[in-house]
């Protein structure tokens, strides 16, 4: 390593999300009455990020498809719960025909029209914000991480990634410098996620066998229905045993002595699922992503439209914090 300051990369919807629900409505307004909060927090979460963690490169990683085509084929539970309501003769799912866009996200009405001024805000700054069509603001993180982890070592930058999800936990890698700053409240708090971390929370050695964990025990919250009867201490108990995921499921298969026959006939019975989970709980990596410079921008890249967005939306007491500590 050449001791290169950390890539920062941003799960920003997770991070606006934070702040929507961290700073209240009524603090934060433009002059029309339009809520900013989210804005003003993210910004605020942005500032102190900065001044901590010092990276020489920051992503904001944006969710291109919250609900991308490929995890709903394989498993339609996909977050399904989170779908907005249809409009009247829609299909009660919210699938679109011929491969479109899988419906809209049910965000909460005061913070759907705060999404636009914070990419006008982040374009504003030189802040490089990226989608790729297709794929969700996880898959681009993970995208940077490996492409990172694929330079070589005297080239490499430390990763960083900034979410409040854990399934970027199974990014995390010692060897290639990876970890997670998991934000347990607000931004004050970070818990920084390397594979000690991992053994001593979940007690799974590192970010692959994370993401095995949590194919076996299922997530409510991304519709993720998981093996019926193994939670979270069964899965890692069996996942300790076995290694990994193929192997575990290849000893039910023949059924290994090592399995008891309540946990081989609940794998066994949860063979169509665990056949997709991993494919939909694993992130891309090898998606093609676009050649924008990183660099920690000094100065704004375009004042004029910064000092108007300021005004508009009453934002120049938070945006003069972040400018100044980019430029630091």
């Amino acid at each position: 390593m050449t001791g290169a300051r950390p890539l920062l990369l941003l799960d920003t919807a997770s991070l606006y999300f934070r702040a929507f629900y961290g700073v209240p409505e009524g603090v934060g307004r433009a002059p029309d009455g339009t809520p900013v909060n989210a804005v003003r927090g993210l910004l605020d979460m942005m500032t102190r990020l900065v001044v901590a963690r010092r990276p020489g490169r920051l992503v904001a990683c944006w969710d291109a498809d919250w609900r991308p085509a490929f995890r709903v084929a394989a498993l339609p539970s996909y977050k399904a719960h989170r779908l907005a309501a249809p409009p009247d003769g829609a299909a009660p799912d919210g699938a679109a025909p011929d491969g479109a866009a899988s419906g809209e996200e049910d965000v909460p009405a005061a913070l759907a029209p705060q999404v636009p001024i914070i990419a006008e805000v982040l374009d504003a700054l030189g802040v490089a914000r990226v989608g790729v069509a297709g794929y969700e603001a996880d898959d681009v993180i993970g995208a940077y991480a490996a492409r990172e982890a694929a330079r070589p070592a005297v080239e490499r930058s430390p990763v960083e990634i900034v979410t409040g999800d854990r399934d970027l936990f199974q990014l995390v890698d010692d060897a290639a410098e990876v970890r997670v700053l998991y934000t347990v409240k607000g931004i004050g708090q970070l818990d920084v996620v390397d594979q000690a971390r991992l053994a001593e929370r979940y007690g799974v050695p590192d970010g692959r066998a994370y993401a095995d964990m949590a194919v076996l025990r299922g997530d409510p919250s991304d519709g993720l229905p998981g093996v019926p009867g193994i939670g979270e201490k069964t899965a890692v108990a069996l996942l300790r045993r076995y290694g990994d995921l193929e192997t575990l499921l290849a000893a039910a298969e023949q059924g290994d002595a090592g399995l008891t026959a309540t946990q081989r006939r609940r794998l066994l019975d949860a063979r169509d699922y665990l056949a997709v989970a991993p494919g939909v709980v694993r992130v891309a990596t090898d998606l093609p992503l676009p050649d924008v410079p990183d660099a920690l921008p000094l100065a704004p890249r375009d004042p004029g439209v910064l000092t108007a967005l300021a005004e508009r939306w009453r934002l120049a007491s938070g945006l003069t914090r972040l400018v100044d500590a980019l430029a630091r």
